[in-house]
């Protein structure tokens, strides 16, 4: 008997502690010490002492309640699940076909004629057949008329598409229109009085913040993840037009296209691409912007295609030694290797060697965030650019034009060269013939060495800037290579495409 009195004398002392724990920690901990108190009955006698013990004050907790409170993920997903779709996916591509040589007619009265007749192909060489492909997505339904959004990829080169919603309904869906630049495709199936999801805003959303994903990853309809807001406004390297939401909510393939909540159950993004070494989840997953959605589906709905602006510059990240060469601060901005002739940015006289430092405001730290900040902005539309141009600022106002007439891409070169004194360029003046075919100013590589070599300058290439100052004399370029510091910017011409690469010099 004495061992059964001490079990419940424990679970009082147990009780009266998680008591203390409600009142200093906050909500959250006293909810879970209540609920695991509760699970065990005390008998009667000590139940009647708990009851009219007088309960001690609660000390007033100074920690806000959405601050150790987690979200209701069953309510958000309860709420919108059903408006959540699978996206089937069935379509052909062309595969090369190797065919071997052509075999003599057989006698179909030889005894080997089967035998021969499986090896039998006709024709020869190499040719093309079509074959089927499928795959999987997700997306969320808009509007109770049947407006779905996903992502551009999922319904990329498909034929059918087939929308599947939790009810197990399967409806055909028509690809109203899509677009590369952002990802976003908008589709349509024939239904009415569909559920329909909330849309929310980024501008509120913070970094730290709750957010959930519900998609069918590998095929595992309404599959439901949680996480947080690692990082907003990323600019990813691949002439993306938009300005990424990063989280560590699990994405994998399937939950393409599917939406991203936020802790009030409206969606803020499009779940749309992993950073992945093995094909799955890793911890880093990226989220389209719903305000740029938004805008790509009106523009689809209305017009049948999307709009982007296009400023026609070819742009470089600033490294510490692009910093250096052109005495910048630090490394931010996007470089500017070449202009479109008679582009947007040519009229507004923007030049090769400028770093673009700020569009309409907002600073340009990777040249990645430049291309992300003219996808939110349309044809016609003028930008303010604040640029760096022979170590002072100078602003400039360009006219955007429409990024479907031409894209400008981005070029990143990396420098792995090593500290030296010698720029290592055996350079040349121009001949008249060489000239006649294309190359009007600038000085031939002749030969090439220690750092320009490891900085990847080639024989051949067109030497036509030095750090920003065009160069028709080996004086020049010596000069200006006399007058740096660190390192210094060259502006080569390789074919038909212009670079700067940079070159350490001591």
């Amino acid at each position: 008997m004495a061992v059964e009195k001490m079990i419940p004398a424990k679970r009082l002392v147990w009780a009266l502690v998680s008591a203390g724990l409600l009142g200093l920690g906050g909500g959250a901990i006293g909810a879970v010490a209540l609920q695991k108190t509760s699970t065990a009955q005390p008998p009667a006698g000590v139940a009647a002492a708990l009851v009219t013990q007088p309960a001690a004050p609660a000390t007033p907790s100074t920690a806000p309640v959405s601050a150790t409170a987690l979200p209701d993920f069953a309510q958000i997903t309860a709420s919108n699940g059903a408006a959540v779709v699978n996206i089937s996916v069935t379509g052909t591509v062309k595969t090369a076909v190797r065919r071997g040589p052509a075999m003599p007619e057989l006698d179909p009265d030889d005894p080997f004629y089967q035998f021969f007749r499986r090896f039998q192909v006709p024709g020869q060489g190499q040719g093309e057949r079509a074959v089927p492909t499928r795959g999987q997505g997700s997306g969320f339904i808009v509007s109770q008329d049947g407006i779905i959004l996903t992502n551009a990829h999922v319904v990329r080169d498909a034929q059918e598409v087939t929308v599947k919603l939790t009810d197990r309904r399967e409806f055909p869906a028509k690809v109203l229109g899509s677009d590369p630049k952002t990802d976003v495709a908008v589709l349509k199936i024939a239904a009415k009085n569909l559920p329909v999801v909330k849309l929310g805003s980024t501008q509120d959303l913070r970094v730290g913040e709750w957010v959930l994903a519900i998609g069918s990853p590998f095929g595992f309809e309404n599959s439901v993840s949680a996480g947080v807001v690692s990082a907003k406004g990323r600019a990813l390297p691949d002439d993306s037009f938009v300005p990424f939401i990063q989280t560590d909510v699990a994405v994998n393939p399937g939950n393409s296209g599917g939406p991203l909540f936020n802790v009030r159950g409206e969606v803020v993004g499009i779940n749309s691409q992993i950073y992945s070494q093995s094909g799955g989840y890793q911890g880093i997953s990226f989220a389209i912007p719903i305000e740029v959605a938004k805008r790509v589906q009106q523009q689809i709905q209305n017009g049948g295609r999307a709009q982007h602006a296009r400023l026609g510059v070819v742009i470089q990240d600033v490294n510490q030694a692009f910093a250096d060469s052109f005495k910048l601060e630090r490394p931010a901005g996007a470089l500017v290797s070449s202009v479109e002739e008679g582009g947007p940015a040519a009229k507004a006289g923007l030049k090769s060697g400028d770093v673009i430092l700020k569009y309409n405001e907002q600073p340009i730290v990777a040249s990645s965030d430049l291309p992300a900040l003219l996808g939110q902005a349309m044809p016609g539309e003028t930008a303010k650019l604040e640029i760096w141009r022979h170590g002072k600022r100078e602003t400039l106002s360009a006219k955007l034009g429409d990024a479907g007439d031409k894209t400008a891409k981005a070029k990143d070169e990396q420098d792995e060269s090593t500290p030296t004194g010698k720029l290592g360029l055996a350079l040349r003046p121009l001949q008249p013939g060489e000239r006649a075919r294309g190359a009007r100013d600038g000085l031939l590589v002749e030969d090439v060495g220690g750092a320009a070599a490891r900085a990847g300058v080639q024989p051949g290439d067109l030497l036509l800037a030095v750090n920003g100052t065009p160069v028709n004399s080996v004086e020049q370029v010596r000069e200006v290579v006399a007058g740096a510091e660190k390192s210094v910017a060259l502006l080569v011409q390789r074919g038909g495409q212009k670079i700067f690469v940079p070159v350490k010099i001591g």
